[in-house]
């Protein structure tokens, strides 16, 4: 990566999500001086980071600064009190990317105006590189600055471009939600496990162990997860007795169905 091909980008926020991505930035060769933070209260460690990269760090939009890339990594609840500070960086050049769940690039444009603008759903993993993130782009972004901002996400994991902005809801309910339903596997595993007899720290362990190396597996495989699960079920042997319940017609899929259904009708909602 260089400055020349990505301009200036101005991050606002430097939370956890925004400062994971300027972190991806930088490892990716970024130089700093081609970053402006905006936050008004940045960790300790955040401001270590900001000053040994050479970016520069504000609290307001300094004077005379238009971004090449507004990218907004702010919690949605706080998103309409910030952006119209934000409106002198917004020039024909910029592009807008925003994190924010539930913001749609028609909220944005009504403090912004109007301009190139991607909404992209990344997930918690993100924060170590192994995020997956969803993204949608309106009719002003050009392929090149949509290849920019692909090779800006990416640096927290794989990039999928949805063809349209309601897709951003279904992105958001099945892997921007994702983690936590995994997190809440681990803790019905090891409540299961703890119920069979195990101490309820090994049951943790052994859970959160299994999940973890289970995905890594995957990670790894070219095999479709469906391979991969046969790979691991003898017949009659007890994976099989334990999927024989959790693939049941009223079981797990159904619920999965529902909790996704769900998730994204929430999104819609939050949405409007």
């Amino acid at each position: 990566m260089s400055q020349s091909v990505f301009g200036h980008i101005v991050l606002v926020g430097a939370g956890n999500m925004g400062g994971a991505m300027l972190s991806g930035w930088l490892k990716n060769g970024i130089p700093g001086s081609a970053v402006t933070v905006l936050d008004p209260g940045p960790s300790d460690a955040m401001k270590t980071l900001i000053a040994e990269a050479g970016a520069q760090h504000a609290v307001t939009p300094p004077a005379g600064l238009v971004a090449d890339i507004l990218f907004l990594a702010v919690k949605p609840q706080v998103m309409d009190a910030v952006l119209p500070g934000l409106k002198g960086l917004v020039g024909p050049q910029t592009t807008v990317v925003s994190v924010a769940a539930g913001k749609t690039i028609a909220s944005m444009e009504a403090h912004l105006g109007p301009a190139g603008m991607v909404r992209a759903m990344p997930n918690t993993p993100a924060m170590i590189g192994r995020g997956i993130t969803g993204a949608f782009a309106n009719g002003a972004v050009t392929e090149t600055k949509r290849d920019i901002v692909h090779r800006l996400l990416k640096v927290s994991g794989p990039v999928e471009w949805v063809d349209s902005e309601a897709a951003i809801n279904a992105v958001t309910a099945l892997s921007g939600s994702g983690p936590a339903y995994v997190f809440y596997l681990v803790e019905c595993m090891a409540e299961a496990g703890r119920k069979a007899g195990l101490p309820a720290d090994l049951s943790m362990r052994l859970a959160r162990e299994t999940v973890a190396g289970a995905g890594e597996l995957m990670h790894q495989s070219p095999d479709p997860a469906s391979k991969l699960r046969q790979n691991v079920t003898s017949p009659g042997g007890t994976t099989a007795a334990a999927l024989s319940v959790l693939m049941a017609e009223d079981a797990m899929q159904p619920l999965f169905d529902a909790a996704i259904e769900a998730a994204r009708k929430r999104a819609e909602e939050l949405a409007q």
